[in-house]
């Protein structure tokens, strides 16, 4: 017989392991001598937020999207842009955050998730008018008309990217030091989890839930579908859209790769491989993604050969995730 308050327990030992292993990575990176471990964790971080923001789309309003991208690369691309032309002596946004000559995180991070957001919301308006497999095709074709557009773009770089002279302004942090930026995402990861909790569970997320389940319904029961499923889009854009101004200070570059088909399938695969509909899975599916990326490409440089593979096993026999997964033994114990 199950025992909740047993399995609640072990549920909140986990994570609060798993927090303090997250706080203390850094730490032992660089007691291991590989510091260079901590820049991977934070990319990790980033995929995770990323795929926070597509599971609310995806787990829990039903919308398959391949074009996640999109926003990604928009959140970057803001950033990018705006940091640029604040190195060149005229920003294009400037008082009251115009600090030390780069653009304030105050000012730039926001911009990219309100861009890619109003992206988002546009995108929704369109492609929610299908479902199915024309609505998966129709995100698709979007996230590859902005990859194109970017590549013409030449005053940012074209298809050769655009480089970051400096990383946004965020006092009293200074986000070039690998410590201060790694706790900066890792902190901003843990708002929006808790954020999306909530959301999840409050009237909208359970509506969100009922018309991923049985739209039609919803409907007779007079709930406005198309607006519950396009608002969550746009958040969920508008998340992922963070998540690349994140990846554009990670790497101080962007460029047109960002929006490729490749970036979406990585980000719905890091969602699926964690657990759709819950809201530590895409954390999870990152972390596990990462590591095993990282692990592999150490050992030979052929390791998208095993990797590939390692990915089909893990969706063959954890069907809900590695999440899932956990949550499946927690139940057997009990």
């Amino acid at each position: 017989m199950d025992n909740p308050r047993a399995a609640g327990a072990r549920r909140a030992a986990l994570i609060g392991a798993a927090c303090a292993l997250a706080l203390l990575a850094p730490a032992l990176a660089a007691a291991a001598g590989a510091d260079y471990l901590i820049g991977v964790g934070t990319r990790a971080l980033i995929l995770a937020l990323a795929g926070l923001g597509l599971n609310l789309a995806l787990g829990y309003g039903g919308m398959v999207s391949f074009g996640h991208a999109a926003f990604f690369g928009a959140g970057a691309y803001t950033v990018a842009i705006l940091g640029f032309h604040a190195t060149l002596g005229e920003p294009l946004l400037t008082w009251p955050f115009e600090i030390a000559g780069t653009e304030s995180a105050f000012l730039a991070w926001p911009a990219a998730m309100a861009a890619a957001g109003a992206l988002a919301l546009v995108i929704g308006a369109i492609s929610l008018r299908t479902s199915g497999l024309y609505f998966i095709m129709i995100t698709l074709a979007f996230a590859q008309m902005l990859f194109f557009f970017f590549v013409s773009l030449e005053a940012y770089g074209g298809g050769d990217g655009l480089g970051l002279w400096a990383r946004s302004s965020l006092p009293p942090l200074d986000l070039h030091d690998p410590w201060q930026f790694y706790y900066t995402v890792l902190g901003l990861l843990a708002l929006f989890a808790v954020l999306k909790g909530r959301l999840v569970a409050s009237r909208f997320g359970l509506a969100l839930q009922g018309i991923r389940d049985n739209e039609r319904r919803m409907r007779a029961l007079g709930f406005p579908t198309v607006r519950y499923k396009l608002a969550a889009f746009a958040i969920s854009g508008a998340v992922t859209g963070l998540a690349g101004a994140l990846i554009a200070n990670h790497a101080e570059f962007v460029s047109p790769a960002l929006l490729s088909w490749q970036r979406s399938g990585e980000i719905l695969v890091i969602v699926i491989l964690g657990g759709m509909g819950t809201v530590a899975g895409p954390i999870v599916g990152a972390i596990a993604f990462v590591a095993t990326e990282e692990a592999l490409s150490q050992w030979s440089e052929h390791w998208r050969i095993v990797f590939g593979p390692l990915l089909v096993l893990a969706v063959l026999f954890a069907r809900q995730g590695l999440w899932g997964l956990i949550a499946a033994r927690e139940r057997i114990h009990d």
